[in-house]
């Protein structure tokens, strides 16, 4: 009954792919998960559904207790989009024991998509203060993905990097350093991701 059609093909169009979309909102599948009680084997089957709803559905109702490290790593490679892997940093990814450490060996993995979803988590684990301090020393693929081809991966890793130079003004600075080879490229990409960092930084410490 609340199927949003008009929602559904906007995400279709925006490369959101499901097999099934209803196009409810967030919101709308937070309070339809309140009708339930967490259950490792219900989320489990929700998992496995080729549907939006039910994805994200899963991360909201698998209990916390029940949700290992290995559990989180099994997930992690079968995220289909950028979405689902939004909600499982939100959802579960940041609330596990192991989430600073699992953050930084996502970060460092050889597998693109895995990368993405550790800066992700990184970004959550700050916004949330739940990081110990991290430097972008630890992470070595950073550079290359900043400007990276595709947008996912570039949008996270810049967004880690927002947080890890919030961490002082030294930081910030060393980062900015790193990318001011990009800051008159011709390549928008490359001149955008020193641009947007030293907006970030500029306008985080004049309003700190």
């Amino acid at each position: 009954m609340a199927m949003n059609g008009v929602a559904s093909t906007g995400m279709r169009r925006r490369g959101l792919e499901y097999k099934v979309n209803f196009g409810l909102s967030i919101q709308q599948i937070k309070d339809l998960s309140k009708r339930y009680q967490p259950d490792s084997e219900l989320a489990e089957s929700l998992w496995k559904e080729d549907t939006r709803e039910l994805k994200i559905l899963a991360t909201l109702l698998y209990p916390m207790e029940a949700f290992t490290k290995a559990k989180a790593e099994e997930w992690c490679y079968v995220i289909p989009n950028q979405e689902i892997r939004e909600q499982l940093c939100n959802n579960l990814y940041q609330n596990i024991i192991d989430a600073n450490p699992l953050a930084m060996e996502w970060a460092d993995s050889s597998d693109a998509e895995v990368r993405t979803t550790g800066y992700l988590l990184l970004a959550r684990l700050f916004l949330t203060k739940r990081n110990n301090i991290v430097t972008f020393d630890t992470l070595r693929f950073v550079w290359d993905d900043v400007i990276a081809e595709n947008i996912f991966l570039r949008n996270a890793s810049l967004l880690a990097l927002k947080h890890i130079g919030r961490q002082s003004k030294e930081i910030a600075a060393d980062i900015l350093q790193k990318l001011s080879i990009y800051k008159d490229d011709s390549d928008l990409i490359k001149q955008e991701a020193f641009n947007s960092l030293a907006f970030e930084f500029d306008y985080f410490f004049e309003n700190e």
